[in-house]
């Protein structure tokens, strides 16, 4: 989609995606190797009581299943920028869904603009449990 036909407010929704246990630990064992995720006796010992998955993989497990709507399509150029905020843990077997919407939009010259897409996620309990704020920079309609 180019940059001249999107509108402020545009939504799709994000198809679910469940955090497996296995690969959280993988995740986990990769990239944010604490005990918070992947020590189940220290976690049994803090206020969560359980491992929690990493913030990041929670994103990218939507994040991924936001990419497949494909909102932007070949008029896609680049991210710019992302800002996640985490609000709930996410644990082992949620189930994860989200909303994806346009939330602003600047044009930046006669070949492209940057579109920010806001990301919310709840869990199969109905709380938030993160949101994001990405910027993208995509073609507009050629002249």
């Amino acid at each position: 989609m180019y940059f001249d036909d999107i509108e402020i407010g545009m939504a799709l929704d994000i198809a679910p995606v469940v955090i497996e246990k296995e690969k959280m630990l993988d995740f986990a064992r990769l990239y944010d190797p604490i005990p918070l995720h992947m020590d189940e006796a220290y976690a049994k010992n803090t206020h969560f009581g359980q491992l929690i998955a990493p913030g990041v993989m929670s994103f990218m497990a939507v994040w991924a299943k936001y990419l497949e709507a494909d909102f932007f399509g070949n008029e896609l150029l680049a991210g710019k920028s992302t800002k996640i905020e985490w609000l709930k843990p996410v644990y082992a077997d949620d189930v994860l869904t989200g909303k994806a919407t346009i939330t602003r939009k600047e044009k930046r010259n006669a070949r492209n603009g940057v579109v920010e897409v806001s990301i919310t996620a709840w869990n199969q309990h109905g709380e938030v449990v993160l949101t994001d704020a990405t910027e993208a920079i995509v073609k507009c309609r050629p002249v």
